[in-house]
């Protein structure tokens, strides 16, 4: 199997509000837009971040169609995790865990976007975490 592009698909009740969070404080840009559906790239990120409105009626399985949120968190690596935060917490974004470094190198804070996904910036240090989150 050769796998040629990814996604993360999130169903959320306002995907304008989501969708402007992650353009406005994590630098995506829109790829695509329709009624209840936004898709989100970013060349280094690997994968477009998709947000569905609840109850779209062309989610499938519709046994599945709830919204996303609790227990979600989407997590992102970067170079420099105290630039970040302070710029985020400038910006106003809700920091729902203010930074904590690991005892294994991880070094990270969380946020909420206005739908409740738990976005969490990751920095690992001294090599740690060479494969990812």
């Amino acid at each position: 199997m050769q796998i040629t592009g990814s996604a993360l698909s999130l169903n959320v009740a306002d995907v304008e509000a989501s969708a402007d969070f992650a353009t406005n404080h994590l630098g995506f840009t829109r790829a695509m837009a329709a009624d209840g559906f936004v898709s989100l790239t970013r060349e280094d990120v690997g994968f477009n971040l998709i947000f569905l409105r609840t109850g779209l009626g062309t989610f499938k399985p519709a046994s599945h169609d709830g919204a996303a949120g609790q227990g979600t968190l989407v997590a992102f690596v970067v170079d420099d995790i105290d630039a970040e935060y302070d710029r985020l917490r400038d910006e106003g974004v809700s920091i729902v865990t203010p930074i904590e470094t690991e005892p294994w190198g991880e070094r990270y804070f969380q946020m909420l976007d206005p739908n409740g996904i738990v976005i969490q910036l990751v920095q690992w240090l001294d090599g740690a975490g060479d494969v990812g989150v």
